[in-house]
């Protein structure tokens, strides 16, 4: 309704533009048949991309998510965008996922390693623990995220399973 208003408000001109713009987007938007990333071509420009590690699938939950990492600048492997976690509560199966495709990919050959990138949720980690399943199988190396206690964060605010989770997965300290 806000949307209604805000528009009822606008130049017809501009109106119209907005309307084109998303018509087109309906026409010309698509999900990357490999990595189900969006994308205005089959094959979206990271998977097209011959200079990236195609032998490193990141695992999101969703596109923003691939955004995210990208800010980054730190990570040049491929992703794997499931559309979402397992969560029972909502209705949410391994089958309304982007799960197979992942499978497959891997019993293709040429990954070695599937980086699961997912929330520290328990829908997250039930996920997690469901593709690690899925891929025991398979020789591909399956790591996860870091956890733990954030940067500039102080100790005593910390939940408890970050922090647990924190001790278990120590580093060596490096000056």
């Amino acid at each position: 309704m806000r949307l209604v208003l805000h528009l009822l408000r606008r130049e017809q001109q501009d109106v119209v533009a907005f309307a084109d713009s998303l018509s087109e987007l309906v026409k010309n938007v698509r999900y990357c048949h490999v990595c189900h990333n969006i994308s205005d071509e089959e094959t979206c420009s990271i998977c097209a991309n011959p200079a990236r590690d195609h032998a490193t699938v990141c695992v999101v939950e969703t596109i923003q998510d691939v955004m995210a990492i990208e800010a980054t600048h730190q990570y040049r492997g491929t992703y794997h965008v499931l559309g979402g976690v397992i969560s029972p509560m909502d209705g949410i199966g391994p089958q309304d996922l982007e799960v197979e495709s992942l499978v497959e990919r891997v019993k293709a050959g040429g990954i070695g390693e599937v980086i699961l990138a997912l929330s520290p949720t328990m829908e997250g980690d039930t996920t997690s623990f469901y593709i690690y399943r899925k891929l025991a199988a398979t020789p591909v190396n399956v790591t996860t995220l870091a956890r733990g206690v954030a940067q500039n964060d102080q100790l005593h605010y910390t939940d408890e399973v970050t922090l647990g989770r924190s001790i278990v997965d120590r580093k060596p300290f490096k000056a």
